[in-house]
């Protein structure tokens, strides 16, 4: 079989975790009750409940869009404003959907050069509490890993909730590559997500290995009041969302996910000595996780794009987002290298 190297563009280009294939097979073998009322939803939430080790709520969602929105309407009233970094996917890549759904303004907050969000830029948002003119700030959200594919530390994540709780307000992670990022800090699930003080979580299932589904974890029971309610409203209960849960059960089973994660961080930094060896290209952000950006020569771009497919993120730049995924190769990274050399 002649050899196809894989894309750069998204770990979404990837194909599917054959541990998942094989749980989608199983999960399809009988009937069994739908929206979420079967065996399979329910031991797949308890493991969430053991993993976690919190006594979580979780919603199987079927795009990350839908985990944001459904996160973030749970914890919000259309007077409300949002607080999110301003590179971030809800205020940039979710087209209107996070606005048109839970009807709150969304304050975009400088990050610094590796995506992040500081506390002094939080700060500076969180005024005129109480004054009917103003959207209320009710949520900070935080990406992790970044768009930037940087990785809040712990004490980062907890210091921010630390902050926001001082205001009355909720905390919540879009975590669409969360795996990649508590595997790059080798800790546990619980540690970057209950125990920095976490509210709700949209937890990645897509870009991790699964085929589709995302899921929405509810920490903070206030928030669990009406959040089924919203969960069918916005048209994101699945009725056979044992295909959904069954993902994310082999998936957390025997820590798939770091297994995974470590692979796709560690193809990350065979990336990163592949490009550093060339001048002509800089690498502009830290690589933490699972991607690299470099900006690369003009006259580069289209020949390495038609045999490897990736984006552009910043067109004055040439700055271009390089990510591996589960099923990326040393092979893959090493064609590439070949290709970059055969341009010098």
């Amino acid at each position: 079989m002649m050899f196809r190297p894989k894309s750069f563009a998204s770990d979404n280009y990837a194909g599917v975790l054959p541990q998942i294939m094989q749980a989608l097979q199983d999960a399809n073998l009988s009937h069994t009750r739908s929206y979420g009322a079967d065996d399979i939803t329910q031991r797949t939430t308890e493991l969430f409940r053991q993993v976690f080790d919190a006594d979580v709520d979780v919603h199987f969602v079927f795009n990350g869009t839908g985990a944001n929105v459904l996160s973030i309407s749970a914890a919000t009233q259309s007077y409300n404003s949002v607080l999110c970094a301003d590179i971030s996917h809800i205020y940039n890549d979710e087209s209107s959907a996070p606005e048109t759904f839970t009807g709150c303004k969304y304050f975009p907050l400088v990050t610094n050069n590796e995506g992040k969000i500081d506390l002094p830029t939080i700060q500076k948002r969180l005024i005129r509490k109480g004054d009917v003119h103003y959207a209320q700030a009710k949520l900070l959200s935080v990406t992790q890993s970044t768009e930037y594919g940087t990785v809040y530390t712990i004490d980062e994540l907890k210091a921010m909730g630390e902050l926001v709780k001082g205001y009355d307000m909720y905390y919540h992670m879009d975590g669409s590559r969360l795996f990649n990022a508590t595997a790059s800090l080798g800790c546990s699930l619980a540690d970057v997500t209950k125990d920095a003080g976490l509210d709700i979580v949209s937890l990645g299932g897509t870009k991790a290995g699964m085929m589709f589904g995302e899921a929405v974890i509810v920490f903070n029971k206030a928030l669990s009041k009406h959040i089924a309610y919203k969960h069918k409203q916005s048209m994101q209960l699945a009725s056979k969302n044992r295909f959904i849960a069954a993902q994310f059960e082999a998936l957390l089973t025997d820590e798939l996910w770091r297994s995974a994660g470590n692979h796709c961080n560690a193809m990350a930094q065979y990336l990163l000595h592949a490009v550093s060896k060339y001048p002509q290209i800089r690498v502009t952000k830290p690589v933490q996780a699972n991607v690299v950006f470099a900006e690369l020569p003009t006259a580069w771009i289209q020949p390495l794009q038609e045999q490897f497919p990736f984006y552009i993120w910043k067109d004055s730049t040439n700055e271009a987002r390089l990510m591996c995924a589960f099923d990326t190769t040393k092979a893959d990274i090493d064609a590439f290298d070949a290709a970059m050399a055969a341009l010098v």
